[in-house]
């Protein structure tokens, strides 16, 4: 069920998208919401900050939506400059191959390629998962400012997601420091059973950490010598994502 209140509230915001500004009374108007429900709910949007008043009197969606836009077109960016190097790679490997995101204290993946996989995996476009569980995810994590990754460690709680999940400090830690070493982060059954990945991080210009890129697939496919080869693979592969995000350290 709806939530009343919620619908009405962007009911006025969607105003905005043919109205780049507009009076209380329009926002009446054009709502055909009773008038004091109106005045709450632009008082609330005013504080949260989605709209602004000016010295007319006029509102205006606020800057907030700016911020918004602007993590909704680098996520785009990054999904386009990645999709033909992550095709050519599942090309070569017949692996799948998984991008992410950082959202808060999870992860979302927003591309996948595994056409020529035999078998098909946990991952799918829009699924979430903790920043500490899988390569992909902890490719992220382990390249966060120190900062950031002592805050997120001492507020979380640890589920075991599937038989391989990290489920304490110390083992992710470990994993972390080893990821700095190598490059690379492995995971084997974290999200899933008998499913392993290798994962590299994507850097933006700034040097930061902006996104995950993984080799994914069966587990017995993960092991001893091939562990190196697709680590070099998917090394490879995001160094090219982050050298087009503007990333000063040419691919190799």
């Amino acid at each position: 069920m709806k939530n009343k209140t919620v619908v009405r509230s962007m009911d006025i915001l969607n105003l905005f998208l043919e109205n780049p500004e507009l009076t209380f009374q329009e926002i009446i108007d054009l709502s055909q919401i009773p008038k004091t429900s109106v005045y709450r709910m632009l008082l609330t949007l005013e504080e949260m900050g989605f709209v602004e008043k000016g010295k007319d009197s006029k509102y205006r969606l606020g800057l907030l939506f700016l911020t918004y836009g602007n993590l909704v077109a680098s996520r785009l960016n990054l999904r386009q400059i990645a999709f033909d190097i992550m095709q050519e790679l599942h090309k070569e490997l017949k692996e799948a191959i998984n991008l992410i995101v950082r959202q808060g204290d999870e992860t979302i993946y927003i591309e996948k390629v595994d056409v020529y996989q035999k078998v098909r995996l946990y991952t799918a476009v829009g699924r979430r998962s903790p920043l500490y569980a899988g390569a992909c995810a902890r490719a992220i994590l382990s390249f966060l400012p120190d900062q950031e990754i002592e805050t997120y460690l001492n507020k979380t709680e640890f589920e075991r997601i599937a038989t391989g999940t990290i489920t304490t400090k110390e083992e992710l830690l470990k994993s972390i420091s080893d990821a700095r070493v190598n490059g690379y982060t492995i995971s084997h059954s974290e999200l899933e059973d008998y499913t392993s990945a290798i994962a590299a991080p994507i850097l933006d210009f700034k040097g930061e950490v902006v996104g995950g890129l993984s080799i994914a697939g069966i587990e017995a496919n993960y092991q001893d010598e091939n562990i190196e080869f697709y680590a070099q693979k998917v090394m490879k592969a995001a160094d090219e994502i982050s050298y087009k995000l503007g990333y000063t350290k040419p691919p190799q």
